[in-house]
């Protein structure tokens, strides 16, 4: 196989760029709201739960859209962040934020099972110990949930890498800047003779979706056996 060209290398960074920086953003999030979905009755938690899922049937375009209104010039997020002289349209951090919305429900849902089969004997022994509860939480809950956590952030990369409907109405495919591996396979399938690029850009997408999974799931078995 010929070695990859300049734009195809180009969208292989950007896209590991993106998704490294969305998943890492949106980890303690969707560690937050997978704690409190598992942990906390509150009124209006299957609201919740619904909100959190939706990217997840909501057709990726209109995702996008929505990101556009809220982060437009004329949006909420958009004004605030004009403010202080920051703006994420057409830009790479725009298409973290798309990435990392269309991960996020995937992240949670492992690290709500880890959540779950955590021991709350295990926690409640500690606490009678003089642990504080940051302590508990720090020292029983945390090692015990990361299996969880670690499947969960290597699925949300995997979700965020190849992540196109959203990313492509809210920041647009820009060589070097937005363009990631789905945009950039795209692309080379409108133009005559590109053929060849677009299928070295696909293969290598199916190998880092394909292994991001088989390692999530070595994750998940060894939470599975822990909790055994």
């Amino acid at each position: 196989m010929p070695p990859l060209t300049p734009a195809e290398l180009s969208a292989i960074a950007v896209s590991l760029r993106v998704a490294g920086v969305a998943t890492l953003c949106a980890l303690p999030i969707a560690f937050a709201l997978a704690w409190l979905l598992t942990r906390r009755a509150f009124p209006g938690k299957p609201v919740v739960e619904a909100l959190v899922n939706l990217p997840l049937v909501m057709p990726p375009v209109v995702t996008g859209y929505l990101l556009l209104l809220a982060f437009g010039r004329d949006g909420p997020f958009g004004q605030a962040l004009g403010a202080l002289g920051i703006s994420v349209l057409f830009r790479w951090t725009g298409a973290a934020i798309a990435a990392g919305v269309m991960a996020l429900p995937l992240m949670i849902g492992p690290m709500r099972l880890a959540l779950d089969g955590v021991d709350d004997r295990l926690e409640a022994a500690a606490a009678t110990l003089g642990a504080s509860p940051a302590r508990v939480f720090r020292t029983v809950t945390l090692p015990l949930a990361r299996p969880g956590i670690i499947a969960g952030l290597v699925l949300g990369f995997a979700k965020a890498l190849g992540e196109f409907g959203a990313t492509a109405i809210f920041v647009s495919s820009i060589p070097g800047e937005t363009e990631t591996l789905p945009l950039a396979i795209n692309a080379f399938l409108q133009v005559p003779g590109r053929e060849d690029s677009a299928l070295r850009l696909a293969l290598l997408s199916i190998a880092i979706a394909f292994a991001a999974l088989i390692a999530a799931q070595a994750w998940q078995r060894r939470a599975t056996a822990h909790r055994r």
